[in-house]
């Protein structure tokens, strides 16, 4: 965790790309809030006072149905901004989204009342956020063709290899239910397809590990 680090530290190790002017005045109006393991950031239907910007861990995002179903969007990581949230605030709009952190995170939170003068002050600002919305996009579009296009055991080998590139580590420590809450299906589906994976020597299963071979 990064307790007690300077907030212009955190922005200079994980956003670097912005202008040291930026990181000056981000480090005045911002704070940094910490998120336990399995905490919720922020919840479908709640009004935003702050745009988040994450500094350390891993915070996944989940569309809720009204039954009360969750379907996995995308993952942030450090250097991640949100860009829901960024227009939600912006706008004024109720969240669309849930976020809960999948391992201990740092937040640097950004007031909603200065995002019009980040927009029009600082150059960097403009880029990250225009990156941002794009890179989100992207992954939206490649969760989507996967729902509609593939099979589910093309969907998990998708969504392992997704989870060793962003940890850069073969050992995934999941379980198959939690797999199968983010691929919309049953945990009885996933075990029956990563022990068809172990079969064919893709992975190797343990408890609560997925080891990628």
């Amino acid at each position: 965790m990064s307790d007690n680090i300077p907030i212009k530290t955190l922005l200079t190790t994980y956003f670097p790309q912005f202008e040291e002017s930026l990181q000056d005045y981000l480090s005045t109006i911002c704070h940094t809030k910490e998120f336990a393991e399995g905490e919720v950031l922020m919840r479908t239907g709640q009004h935003f006072k702050y745009s988040m910007l994450i500094a350390t861990g891993r915070v996944k995002l989940y569309r809720q149905g009204e039954d009360g179903n969750e379907v996995f969007m995308y993952e942030l990581e450090a250097g991640n901004a949100c860009a829901l949230s960024m227009i939600c605030a912006a706008k004024n709009e109720e969240s669309q989204v849930m976020a809960k952190a999948i391992e201990p995170t740092t937040a640097i939170l950004v007031p909603v009342r200065n995002m019009d003068e980040l927009m029009k002050s600082y150059r960097s600002w403009y880029y990250f956020v225009i990156e941002t919305y794009r890179s989100r996009f992207e992954e939206l579009l490649t969760v989507l063709d996967h729902v509609v296009f593939k099979g589910m055991d093309e969907r998990l080998e998708f969504y392992l290899q997704n989870q060793i590139g962003k940890t850069g580590n073969k050992e995934i420590k999941i379980t198959h239910q939690e797999i199968a809450n983010d691929l919309n299906t049953s945990r009885e589906v996933i075990s029956r397809l990563l022990k068809k994976m172990e079969q064919n020597g893709r992975v190797h299963l343990s408890r609560n590990t997925i080891e990628w071979l």
